[in-house]
């Protein structure tokens, strides 16, 4: 599993957070590799593309919208790899109940660079 994220501020990096999130409260206990430099999802997607050179599948989970943009940015960057895209539980009953409304407005503010194709995909 690849966690990918840089860390905002003085804080720790965002994917050493998911990482140690993954392990201690899910018990994942695979391999995890980091990607801590990122600041941006295009630069999530940038970075990690070294990492997924040769794995069969890659599946993209994140909050509904962003993973659309990193799909997205995906097929951008490496149309080649994002052939291996599989399908990821982006949404999930129940979650994040509260601040959904606000997540799905800022996602779709996020959208806007997306060509209608791209904001069209299923993965």
């Amino acid at each position: 599993m690849i966690f990918s994220g840089g860390a905002t501020g003085s804080g720790a990096a965002e994917a050493k957070l998911m990482a140690d999130y993954a392990k201690s409260v899910l018990e994942f206990d695979g391999t995890v590799l980091l990607e801590d430099q990122s600041a941006t999802t295009w630069e999530n997607i940038t970075n990690v593309i070294p990492l997924l050179e040769d794995v069969g599948r890659i599946k993209i989970a994140s909050q509904p919208a962003h993973a659309l943009k990193a799909r997205a940015y995906l097929r951008r960057q490496r149309p080649d790899l994002a052939e291996r895209l599989v399908r990821a539980d982006d949404y999930r009953p129940g979650e994040w109940m509260v601040v959904k409304p606000l997540l799905a407005l800022y996602g779709l503010w996020t959208l806007r660079g997306l060509t209608a194709d791209e904001r069209k995909a299923l993965l």
